[in-house]
Parts: C-alpha cells; structure tokens; sequence
C-alpha cells in the first residue's frame, strides 16, 4: 500500500473512504470539524446517532457515492483518559482490515484529527501509518490467486488542513512506511520454508537487499569459516545438505565509516530439527522460524539505509541448517569456538548459543564495537516464564538495558529484565573442555545468556534478547496475521535512530 499526502486543505480531499478516529463519548464533527469542509453530508446521516466511539467499535456511513468523500469510517478509541498508544495502533490496523474486506481502493486520514489526539503529533502519524501497513500484511508467496480474494488498498492519504507546517509530518509518515517494510521484510524471510530459504539463500536474499538499498554485504562460506576458526557455528551445520554462512552487512554513511559500529547479531538457524536430539514432530514444521533475530538485523539495517541514518550499525548473521544427518555433531562433542575456547556440546538441540557465540567473538576480533546487541529465539524456557506478550532482555548495563526497554516501549514492543545472575555459571562448568554449552532444565534461559555471555569480553557494552515465544503468533491480531510477527524489528530500528 503506498502512502500519499494531501496537503492542500480539507477541500481537496479525496478517498474511497475516510479514517475518523473517534474517543468515547465526543462528537467527530467537534474533534475534527474539518469535516465539516470534507464531508458535509455528515451532519444530516442518521446513522451518527448511533455511533459512540467505543473502544474497537467501528461505523460505516455512508454519503453520495460521486463526492469526493462517499464514505467515512468511525474508528472508535475509547475513553480520552484511557487511550494509549497500543489501542491507536489497534483501532487503525482494525479499520484498515475492514477496509480491505469492503474492498476500498483508498483510504484517507485526517492529519488534523489526528493532532487533536494525546500521544504527540509526530508519532501519531508514525504509529498510524506503520499501523495500517502492518494490519494489511500476508504471506501469500506460496498460494495461487483465488478469483473472489479481497485486493488490498492501494494507497492511504494523509489529509492536511493546508495551513500548518507539513514536513516534519510528511518525515514521520516516512519513519512509519520504512518501520513497517523492515517489518514486513522480516515476517516474509522467517514465513519462507525452510526447503527455500537455506544458508546461501538468506545470503544471496541479503546480498540483494544490499545492492538495492546500498548497503555493503560480506559472506564467509564454510572454507572461509573453517580458516577463520568457527567451530561452534560449523559444527551446527554439519549434519545438513546445506553448509552454514556467516553474512555480514554494514550500513556506514559517509562521514561515519571510522566510528565505533552499533553491533547486531541474529540467531540464522534456517531451520531446527534439534539434530540428533530430535525435537518432537508436533510444531516442528514452525521450526523455519528459527532465524527471525538474523531477519530483525537484516530489516534494520536495510532500513537504515533506506533512510541514511547517520550512525555506522553493522549485522552480523551466523546462519546455518541443524539436521540429524550422518555428519550431524553428536551429544558430547566437543567443538573449537572462535575465541579458542572448547565447548562440550550436551543436547544438539540448543545449537543456536553455539552460532551465536562464534559470532560474538569474531565481531569483537575484527572491530571495536559501541555496543553489541544479540537477538535470538534462544530458549524454551524463556517463553515458559514470559509467554508470547513479551521477550527476555539479559544485560548488565543498566543505561544500554533502560535504551532498549524505552524503545521497545515506544513502538510496543515490550521487554522484561531477567538477571545474569554468576552463581548459575556453576552449571556450565565441563569436565572434558573449557565450558559446557547447557545446564540444567530449571532457568534455563538464564544459563543460556550466561553462556553468550562468556564470550564478550570486559568492558564490552553487551544485550541479549531472547525472543522465543514473541517472534510467532499463533493466533490472528489485528497488526498481525498468523505466523512470523518480526518482534524486535521495530526495537532496534528505534535504537539505532535514536541513540
């Protein structure tokens, strides 16, 4: 869906339809008398009498079908006192589904109602847009087209008065479109199958995006692994047809090339039988989801450089296929980690910390990072504690932990703290290498965080967030269909702008 402004006031206006954003109890032709102007018929529909503003609730009026205006669509907010920022993005992803099932072509939202709104001008637009583009979002890929499917909108419009300042509100717009195509490019790359999205082609995929948006793109095969000293990541793919990648992207502006690099590293397990420790079969089929945190870099940084954002960020993507196949690693081998540090290898089913920690070390070998920032679906149990509605935030620096929250917050995306706490690191001692790879069932999540972190040197400003559970979505919301969420996109894309 593409998004239009109209700048030259209300009586320029022109939609299949209108968005009106009501709170409970008001009247729309008062919290929005642009209306008045836009669609004047309003005021005579007797079905205004009906229509409260209530939280969800949405009212279809109807005008003459040749003005300019034909239609407006009530969209309620709820109580004023009560509305937050989760129920705007709700309340317009619901409307913009609901255009689409009518069938409009466009759609129209009135700046000005906007800005009548609590939550500051400039994010409103943002959330508004980025909603309404997350809410229409399928993976269709794979389907053929049915005769009676309902097309999407071609275009919202966002609708200015003509007198107010719009560039600022036309930049916020922009943020919200790139927001939600760094989004939608991480629900397509984790919703592809795992038969066609292997290693090599979530590289080539990145070497694509980064001709297109003019980012820089690196890939180490498994030869330049192995000389490079990835062990941990090369015996996660050993077992599969498909050998691992390390893929490496770099948004660098000029002017920013020398600075510290923000660090991304994201789990690329493409896909997860659990390999030798075979997972169950119920569900396993959802296990080509195992690489949302290497598609949450890939999208930021492609959007960083859709933007120019000033600030070098570099992703780093260790990507590899876990597989029960004659060379598979087996429970109790021991692999060479890139630091130089041998890890007993207990259960092949957690092989993500393994790809992870090569990763860690190497990005700490070849620059000096400003920070390093992990992001996986690394642990069961970290979706036990938290559920779906949340993800694990594991960081010992409390500014760098506070920047991630404030962000995930901004754009809800949310995250809970989880201790790193020394005395469980008991559990990863080994009798036969340097550290064991696993611990015991009980905090699990905790003892995988602690085993990233013995791989970050001193001083190293470091987050790990565990997004298992919040990265897929098992029923239909209205900012997500069924399937990959790109969880943690929105987060980092957040702290890269702002920090």
């Amino acid at each position: 869906m593409e998004i239009r402004f109209q700048n030259f006031g209300t009586e320029q206006w022109k939609a299949d339809i209108l968005l009106a954003p009501l709170c409970g109890g008001e009247n729309i032709l008062e919290q929005c008398p642009e209306l008045d102007v836009a669609a004047p018929w309003l005021a005579v529909t007797p079905g205004m009498r009906d229509v409260t503003g209530g939280r969800e609730e949405i009212a279809l009026l109807h005008g003459h079908p040749e003005l300019p205006i034909p239609r407006v669509l009530t969209v309620g907010l709820g109580p004023r006192e009560k509305l937050d920022m989760n129920v705007f993005r709700k309340a317009v992803a619901g409307a913009a589904r609901h255009c689409r099932k009518l069938g409009f072509t466009s759609l129209l939202l009135p700046e000005p109602a906007l800005a009548r709104l609590p939550g500051g001008r400039e994010r409103l637009v943002e959330e508004s847009v980025c909603a309404a583009k997350l809410a229409l979002y399928r993976y269709t890929a794979m389907r053929k087209p049915t005769a009676d499917a309902r097309h999407d909108p071609q275009w919202l419009a966002l609708g200015f008065d003509g007198k107010s300042e719009q560039d600022f509100l036309h930049a916020a717009a922009r943020r919200g479109e790139t927001a939600a195509d760094a989004v939608i490019l991480a629900r397509d790359l984790a919703n592809t199958p795992g038969n066609l999205l292997s290693p090599a082609a979530l590289a080539a995929r990145a070497e694509e995006l980064a001709r297109e948006y003019g980012f820089t793109c690196t890939v180490l095969d498994e030869t330049l692994l192995a000389g490079k000293g990835l062990g941990a990541l090369l015996a996660v793919g050993q077992g599969s047809a498909e050998p691992p990648r390390l893929v490496i992207v770099e948004h660098a502006p000029l002017g920013h090339e020398q600075e510290k690099p923000l660090i991304l590293i994201g789990k690329g397990v493409t896909f997860d039988s659990g390999g030798l420790c075979i997972k169950p079969a119920a569900r396993m089929h959802e296990m080509k989801c195992d690489m949302t945190g290497a598609a949450a870099v890939l999208a930021v940084v492609a959007a960083l450089a859709r933007e120019g954002v000033p600030r070098r960020v570099l992703a780093l993507m260790p990507c590899a296929e876990n597989m029960p196949g004659g060379g598979a690693m087996r429970p109790g081998d021991v692999a060479r980690a890139a630091n130089g540090d041998t890890v007993e290898i207990v259960n092949t089913d957690a092989e993500g910390r393994l790809a992870l920690c090569d990763a860690l070390a190497y990005a700490q070998q070849e620059w000096t990072p400003a920070a390093i920032i992990d992001i996986a679906t690394l642990t069961g149990a970290c979706a036990v504690a938290l559920g779906t509605g949340m993800a694990g935030l594991f960081c010992d620096d409390a500014t760098l932990a506070e920047r991630i929250q404030a962000c995930g917050g901004v754009c809800g995306e949310h995250f809970w703290p989880l201790p790193l706490w020394k005395p469980y690191e008991e559990y990863l001692k080994s009798e036969v290498a340097d550290i064991s790879h696993t611990g015991p069932k009980e905090g699990g999540a905790i003892t995988a965080a602690l085993f990233l972190r013995h791989f970050v040197s001193d001083g190293v400003r470091w987050a790990h967030l565990d997004i298992a559970g919040a990265d897929w979505a098992d029923r239909e919301t209205p900012l997500c269909a069924k399937g990959s969420s790109g969880f943690g996109v929105r987060t980092l894309l957040e702290l890269a702008r702002s920090v």
